[in-house]
C-alpha cells in the first residue's frame, strides 16, 4: 500500500486559533456595553492579539520551556536567579502594555475601571494563565501600598508603569515593578496563625519601621519580583505584614534564599518556589499586629483574579470544544449537530455564561462602597471563588474528553487547561477555606446577606424555583454552628447558582436564562456533565442551537 495513503489526514483539526477572542465573544460584549464601558474599541485589540497563532505558540513554549533557577554563579556566589523563556516576556510584556496588571489604579477615575480590568484578565487568561499570577499579585498589592505613603512615593509610578522591565536590578534602576506575596508556611498551611518567621526591629518597632526576617515560606510566589509581602511574627505583638524587596538600596541582593522551584501538575510557566530568609530586610506595612488582616485585604482582591481566571478556563474550553465539533464527523455526521453532543455542549455553555456575568458584576462591585457592592464583595467573592473554580476543574476534564486521545496528550492545549484549573481553586484559600469564609462573612455582616436577598426580589418574586431557594436557604441559616459549617458546601454552591440565575434572568436572552434554571434546579443537575432535559415545546432543538450559536458565532 502506498504509505502516502497510510498517512493522509483527514477528520482531524487543531485546536482554534487566528482569532478575535473578544469579536467572537457576545455575552463579553454585552457585558462591557451594559456598564457603559468606553474600553471596547482597546479589548478588541488586546482580543485580537490574545488570539494570534503567535500568542498560542507562545504559550505552549512558556509552558513547556519552564523557568531555571540558578542558586550560584561559577564561583560560589549566591544569586538566586531565575531563567525564563522568551516566551514569558512576550506574555508579560503583552498582559503590562494593557495594565492587566493594574488597570483600576491606573484609571481610577472611571467608572468602569474594574469591569475593564477584568475583561482584560478574562481575554488573556484564555490563552495563557500562568503570567496572570505576578499580574494578579501585583494587582492586589497596590491598594495596600497606597496606604503606606513613603513607600508608594517610592514604588507608584513603577506599580502603574505599563512598560515592561524584565531586568533583575535594583528597584531605583526599574521603569517599571512586580510585587509577590509570602503567607505559607510548611507546619500551618492555611492557618497563617501558626507561622513562625520572626521579624525583629533593627532601632524601632512599629508601622514603617525596619526589621529582619528569619525563616522560611513553603509557598514564595513569584520569587523573581521586585518585593513581596510577607507574613512575620512580631516579637511582642503577634504577626505583621512586611514590604521586603529583592534588591537593598545600597544595590547588593537582599538575604532572601531560593531553595527550590515548585515542581507542579500546572501553571508550569510561572515560577512558584521555597525560600529563607537570613535577617532579610523588611520594612513593615500596616499596623503591628494585624497582619493578618492586612495580607487578607490583598487576597480580596487575588480571590477575584481566580474567578475571573477560572471563568476565562471555562470559555476557552467551551470555544474549543464548539469549534472541534464543528469540523470533526461522526458516523457520517457532525460531530456538533448529534444530539448527545450537543447536550454536553449546551451544558458547557451555560456553565460558562453563567461564570462570566457573576465575574463581571462581582468585579463591579469593586468599583462602589455602597451596601449591595459590600455585601456582593464580602459573600460573593469567596463563594464564587468556590464554585467556579471548582466548575473549572470538573468541566475541563469534560472538555478534554470531546477531544478524545487528542485532548489527553501533552501536545494540545486541553491537556493545559486540565491541569491548570486546579490552582485557582487551591491558591488563596481552598474550597473550605471559601466556604467558611463565606459563613464569617454572614455571621460578621448579616445585613449584608438581605440586601443581597433583596437586590434579588425582581427576580426570585417571578420564578418559583427561585423564590423557593432562598426561602430554604434563609432556613439552612438556622442551623447550629456545627450543622452549618457541616452543610456550607452545600450552602455556598446553591448561592452561587441562585445569584447566576438571577444574573441570567436580568440579562441574558430567555433561553439561556430559562434553559439554566430548568437544568440547574432538576434532580440530575451535577452528576455529570449533559443531564440537560429538552424543553417539551422545542422538539426540534432550536433553543440548543441558539445557545451554542451565541456562544461562538463563527
Amino acid at each position: 500500500m502506498n504509505t502516502r495513503m497510510i498517512h493522509q489526514i483527514e477528520n482531524q483539526f487543531d485546536e482554534l486559533q487566528n482569532y478575535n477572542l473578544y469579536r467572537t465573544d457576545p455575552v463579553l460584549q454585552e457585558i462591557l456595553m451594559r456598564y457603559g464601558s468606553q474600553d471596547q474599541a482597546l479589548l478588541t485589540e488586546l482580543g485580537g492579539k490574545v488570539g494570534t497563532t503567535q500568542a498560542y505558540l507562545w504559550a505552549d513554549q512558556a509552558n513547556r520551556h519552564t523557568p531555571e533557577l540558578y542558586t550560584f554563579d561559577a564561583r560560589g556566589r549566591r544569586i538566586d536567579n531565575l531563567e525564563f523563556h522568551p516566551a514569558w516576556h512576550a506574555w508579560m510584556k503583552l498582559n503590562r502594555q494593557y495594565g492587566v496588571h493594574a488597570h483600576p489604579f491606573i484609571a481610577a477615575q472611571s467608572k468602569t475601571n474594574w469591569v475593564d480590568w477584568a475583561a482584560r484578565f478574562y481575554l488573556s487568561g484564555q490563552v495563557e494563565c500562568g503570567n496572570l499570577c505576578p499580574n494578579a499579585m501585583t494587582l492586589g498589592s497596590i491598594p495596600l501600598l497606597q496606604r503606606e505613603p513613603k513607600l508608594w512615593q517610592q514604588l507608584g509610578e513603577k506599580l502603574l508603569s505599563t512598560n515592561y522591565d524584565e531586568r533583575d536590578v535594583p528597584i531605583s534602576e526599574k521603569s517599571s515593578i512586580w510585587i509577590g506575596m509570602g503567607m505559607t508556611e510548611k507546619q500551618g498551611g492555611s492557618d497563617v496563625r501558626a507561622n513562625q518567621t520572626l521579624a525583629k526591629p533593627i532601632a524601632r518597632s512599629g508601622r514603617g519601621q525596619e526589621y529582619l526576617l528569619t525563616g522560611h515560606k513553603w509557598f514564595f510566589s513569584a520569587p523573581m519580583s521586585d518585593a513581596h509581602l510577607v507574613i512575620a511574627q512580631t516579637p511582642e505583638n503577634g504577626l505583621a505584614c512586611f514590604y521586603v524587596p529583592r534588591w537593598l538600596d545600597d544595590g547588593t541582593k537582599n538575604s532572601v534564599h531560593i531553595q527550590r522551584l515548585k515542581d507542579k501538575v500546572g501553571n508550569r510557566s510561572n515560577s512558584s518556589s521555597e525560600v529563607e530568609f537570613h535577617d532579610a530586610w523588611g520594612m513593615m506595612i500596616g499596623e503591628e499586629g494585624r497582619g493578618i488582616p492586612t495580607i487578607i485585604e490583598m487576597a480580596a482582591y487575588t480571590r477575584l483574579t481566580c474567578v475571573v481566571g477560572s471563568s476565562a478556563i471555562l470559555r476557552q474550553a467551551l470555544v474549543q470544544c464548539i469549534a472541534y465539533t464543528r469540523q470533526r464527523k461522526t458516523f457520517g455526521k457532525v460531530l456538533a449537530d448529534q444530539p448527545l453532543m450537543q447536550a454536553v455542549l449546551t451544558d458547557l455553555a451555560l456553565e460558562s455564561e453563567a461564570a462570566v456575568q457573576l465575574s463581571m458584576h462581582l468585579a463591579a462591585s469593586y468599583q462602589d462602597q455602597d451596601d449591595l457592592s459590600q455585601a456582593w464583595a464580602r459573600i460573593m467573592t469567596p463563594a464564587a471563588k468556590f464554585w467556579i473554580c471548582k466548575r473549572a476543574v470538573e468541566l475541563t476534564g469534560e472538555a478534554m474528553e470531546v477531544f478524545g486521545g487528542n485532548g489527553y496528550v501533552e501536545t494540545g492545549m486541553m491537556a493545559r487547561l486540565f491541569k491548570e484549573a486546579p490552582v485557582n481553586s487551591i491558591w488563596e484559600g481552598s474550597g473550605n477555606v471559601m466556604c467558611l469564609d463565606v459563613l464569617r462573612a454572614i455571621q460578621r455582616h448579616p445585613a449584608s446577606l438581605q440586601t443581597l436577598f433583596e437586590s434579588f426580589y425582581d427576580v426570585t418574586s417571578q420564578v418559583p424555583q427561585l423564590h423557593n431557594e432562598v426561602n430554604q436557604l434563609l432556613d439552612v441559616l438556622k442551623q447550629s454552628p456545627e450543622q452549618l459549617q457541616f452543610m456550607a458546601r452545600s450552602f455556598v454552591s446553591r448561592l452561587v447558582i441562585l445569584a447566576q440565575a438571577v444574573l441570567l434572568k436580568r440579562y441574558a436572552p430567555d433561553e439561556v436564562a430559562n434553559t439554566f434554571i430548568r437544568s440547574r434546579y432538576s434532580q440530575f443537575h451535577g452528576r455529570v456533565t449533559g443531564l440537560i432535559l429538552m424543553p417539551e415545546t422545542d422538539p426540534d432543538a432550536r433553543v440548543v442551537q441558539q445557545i451554542l450559536e451565541r456562544s461562538l458565532p463563527i
